[in-house]
């Protein structure tokens, strides 16, 4: 397995450190649904939600990826989580005193996503600058089997607890579990980047030529179009379960927790998966995962056409398992491509795709899913976004 960038202990630091943050994301992730469905029964204010946290991104990635090449990037990265604690511990205050309204709880989420925002292209930048350049490839795949191991943990931890000790309770965990994190980052050794007159570059020069770097790399620029379409359509329906745990299958908070860890179950065996395959050679996004995308759209699809309860768990965690394996290949593909002083911008860049993609989805199919029904939304989509993509890489494979 591709696993040799666990051999350094700093990166082990690392790793260790922000399995406890990543379980409060994904806890606050299905605690936020649950409380956004079960405060209006709508499926477009769950949406709403899902768009409000991720939206940011859009907007603000590319940014703080111009800042990320421009400063101590562990120091920043310690900033951001220290916001993200301060955010949830915000969520845990505002809900025991009452004060958690549709407002609140946009604007709260609104101040989350920014740190969101920050967050993705800082973590990009910084775990391949843990190892020797030769082990990037190996981070990636831990990182991304890191990231759906908390994936897995998070939401059944998160159902139990808001089952068990109630709402208040689980945000509290939430906040406790980001300090570890904290002080993790605080014992890394990072490598220097190659900073020649990058902190001297205009920054509307500096982020252009983040633009420009994935322009002029076909590698790069496929990766993103083939990443875009899954996270909107694919990556946009697991952002929206509440309505299919509750609304369509009456599972209640405990369902939404049992579908959100099938997923996650999902995405660590899509982890695992890309680790037992051979290494990932330079200058191409893989062919297996390019068809593998393709199925995964197509169900989505029959996502929204099975009645039965068992059956949806097992497409949902297939969903998961196509978008984790997906998106490790793409953002290897894409990784490998670049100096370390290129990576805050570029990988910033992929963030709005990626969190792009999947908020704007997740807006788009819960208006739908209010117009038309949820199930009906999730056989157009993924039938229409199957289709689209396909015929975009047998384009793509006939112009060589």
């Amino acid at each position: 397995m591709n696993l040799a960038a666990l051999r350094s202990a700093n990166f082990r630091t690392y790793v260790t450190g922000s399995i406890f943050a990543l379980l409060a994301i994904w806890m606050q992730r299905v605690t936020i649904g649950w409380i956004a469905w079960d405060m209006t029964g709508s499926s477009s204010f769950v949406g709403l939600v899902a768009l409000v946290q991720f939206s940011p991104a859009i907007v603000l990635s590319p940014l703080f990826g111009v800042w990320v090449d421009r400063l101590d990037v562990q120091r920043a990265i310690i900033v951001v989580q220290c916001a993200n604690f301060g955010v949830m511990a915000g969520f845990f205050g505002f809900y025991v005193m009452g004060w958690l309204t549709p407002v609140t709880m946009i604007v709260l989420t609104l101040i989350s996503g920014i740190a969101l925002a920050a967050n993705h292209p800082m973590r990009m930048s910084l775990s391949p600058r843990l190892v020797p350049r030769g082990m990037v490839a190996s981070v990636v795949t831990i990182v991304a089997i890191n990231f759906n191991v908390a994936r897995t943990l998070g939401p059944a931890l998160g159902g139990v607890l808001i089952a068990w000790l109630g709402v208040g309770a689980t945000l509290l965990v939430q906040a406790v579990l980001i300090v570890p994190f904290i002080f993790a980052l605080g014992r890394l050794e990072v490598r220097p980047s190659r900073k020649e007159g990058v902190s001297q570059e205009p920054f509307g020069k500096a982020l252009g030529l983040g633009l420009l770097q994935v322009w002029n790399n076909a590698v790069i620029w496929r990766a993103m179009v083939i990443g875009g379409a899954l996270a909107t359509v694919a990556r946009g329906v697991l952002e929206i379960l509440p309505p299919l745990a509750d609304g369509v299958f009456q599972r209640g908070p405990e369902g939404l927790g049992v579908l959100l860890t099938a997923t996650g179950l999902g995405a660590v065996c899509g982890g695992f998966f890309k680790a037992v395959l051979p290494p990932q050679s330079p200058g191409s996004v893989p062919i297996l995962t390019q068809v593998v995308i393709v199925l995964g759209l197509l169900m989505v699809a029959a996502l929204g056409a099975v009645s039965a309860w068992p059956v949806a768990l097992g497409i949902a965690a297939g969903i998961a398992f196509v978008t984790t394996l997906s998106a490790i290949s793409m953002q290897t593909a894409i990784q490998m491509e670049l100096e370390d002083d290129m990576r805050g911008r570029v990988m910033s860049l992929w963030a709005v795709v990626v969190a792009g993609g999947a908020s704007i989805g997740a807006g788009a199919l819960g208006i739908a899913a209010d117009i038309i029904g949820f199930q009906e939304t999730l056989v157009f989509a993924g039938l229409v976004a199957s289709a689209g993509l396909g015929l975009y890489l047998v384009a793509i494979r006939l112009r060589g």
